[in-house]
């Protein structure tokens, strides 16, 4: 039995990340909104309950087995993947990289409830966890990472939301080595020419200047909002050729 419940209110219109639920708890009721992370995490179970039972999230699963595939086509080995899971959570993502093969998975997250959560949840799961600001990434922790050989980056369910603004995802990539793999996703209107996240012109950028190659990009449907509406995203997966340089970030902020 799930030690909480929880109701949601119907709406005519939801916006991402500010849909409400009415969550009961050890008796206490309060209102959450959807991308209320450290508060959602405390409660086992009910980020999973949430958006994968309830508004049927696909995004670990879409975003893993397309790198899998990805991998499938090439000479390069899943069990050698030594991958950085950035906006880590509590290890969904991590999860499904051991499941495709990968070696090694290193954690980051900004929330420390994460980093608790991953733990409780699936302990196990990653080698480390790191819980920094990439924007303020610490030396001696970007020595220990880039030690551990990093050839994947996974981010999913974290671009264009202030979660992971153009810079952190600059720094998370250019800590991979050079032709490591890179798998990410975003919503269908974060890669709009113009959009003010600044992440279409960023890729587009990337990849007209050979910094990242895209191997295979799909759309499809990354969860239910509120009301029941589809919310799209793109499932993205690449090839690192070089680092973003401050130069180009600096156009982007």
């Amino acid at each position: 039995m799930k030690p909480f419940s929880f109701v949601l209110p119907k709406v005519d219109k939801a916006d991402q990340g500010k849909e409400k639920i009415i969550v009961t708890y050890k008796g206490k009721t309060r209102e959450l909104v959807t991308h209320d992370y450290p508060e959602i995490y405390k409660i086992p179970g009910l980020y999973e309950n949430l958006f994968y039972d309830t508004l049927d999230c696909q995004s670990p699963k879409v975003v893993c087995g397309l790198l899998g595939d990805a991998l499938s086509q090439t000479d390069d080995a899943p069990d050698k993947l030594v991958a950085l899971d950035v906006g880590a959570g509590n290890g969904m993502v991590g999860e499904e990289l051991l499941e495709i093969g990968a070696q090694k998975v290193l954690g980051v997250d900004i929330i420390p409830e994460a980093a608790e959560a991953a733990e409780r949840d699936r302990p196990g799961v990653y080698d480390a966890y790191y819980v920094e600001d990439l924007t303020e990434l610490p030396e001696k922790v970007e020595d220990e990472i880039t030690c551990e050989g990093p050839n994947c980056l996974s981010i999913v369910a974290a671009l264009g939301f202030d979660d992971i603004p153009p810079d952190a995802f600059a720094t998370g990539y250019n800590l991979i080595s050079d032709d490591g793999w890179i798998a990410f996703n975003i919503k269908d209107e974060f890669l709009q020419k113009n959009h003010p996240s600044g992440f279409a012109s960023l890729i587009d950028r990337m990849v007209d200047e050979d910094i990242m190659d895209i191997i295979d990009k799909k759309r499809y449907q990354h969860r239910l909002c509120l009301d029941g509406t589809p919310l799209n995203y793109y499932a993205v997966v690449g090839k690192k050729q070089a680092d973003i340089s401050d130069r180009m970030l600096r156009e982007f902020q």
